[in-house]
């Protein structure tokens, strides 16, 4: 029987999944978000946690999955906190990573995105599609909307502005989530048009 095209992502960030509905929207995809407690695993590679996210997803749920995993890695920090970003942020914070870097100039960083689709909870079925913005960590904390680091953290291609100064609209133009997001509902989209998904 032919579903109607939907992607239940499965995430515990409100603000993460206003991002992804928003993206996905442009291809017609509806997003419904579920909140599934599953085990996060410590890996050194982003691309790992989401996979083996949205395979247990997949199998706790019975239904196909999208999950995201994100981190912040700056330069100067050697890739700190990376893979590790959410933690950080709640122990630490951006005033916290604002202190770690408060002697150095170098401020290079970038957020990476990887978000996984699992169908059938076999590692088989996961697909990953990934995002990276380039950047530069503020001096100090700009802005009141986004979540997470978006406070600090300045694109490449918009440098006047942080994640926190923009509306979602225009965080969706420039972010990794919306990048590794678009790949996703671009392949999603035409396998649905060939499929029973």
């Amino acid at each position: 029987m032919k579903k109607g095209k939907i992607a239940f992502f499965v995430t515990g960030n409100i603000h993460k999944f206003h991002e992804a509905r928003a993206v996905l929207r442009e291809f017609g995809i509806s997003t419904a978000m579920l909140n599934l407690d599953i085990t996060e695993i410590q890996d050194d590679d982003i691309n790992a946690i989401a996979k083996t996210s949205a395979m247990e997803a997949a199998k706790k749920s019975g239904i196909p999955i999208l999950v995201e995993d994100a981190g912040l890695l700056i330069d100067a920090l050697k890739g700190f906190p990376g893979p590790y970003s959410s933690y950080v942020y709640q122990t630490l914070g951006t005033t916290g990573i604002l202190r770690l870097m408060k002697n150095t100039g170098q401020r290079d960083a970038h957020f990476y995105s990887a978000v996984a689709f699992s169908e059938t909870g076999k590692a088989s079925s996961v697909k990953c599609f990934t995002g990276r913005v380039k950047g530069k960590i503020a001096l100090k904390e700009q802005g009141k909307m986004g979540f997470g680091f978006d406070p600090i953290f300045a694109a490449s291609d918009e440098p006047d502005k942080s994640f926190a100064e923009m509306t979602q609209d225009e965080k969706n133009k420039h972010s990794h989530r919306a990048k590794a997001l678009r790949k996703f509902g671009s392949w999603f989209a035409k396998r649905y048009a060939r499929s029973d998904l």
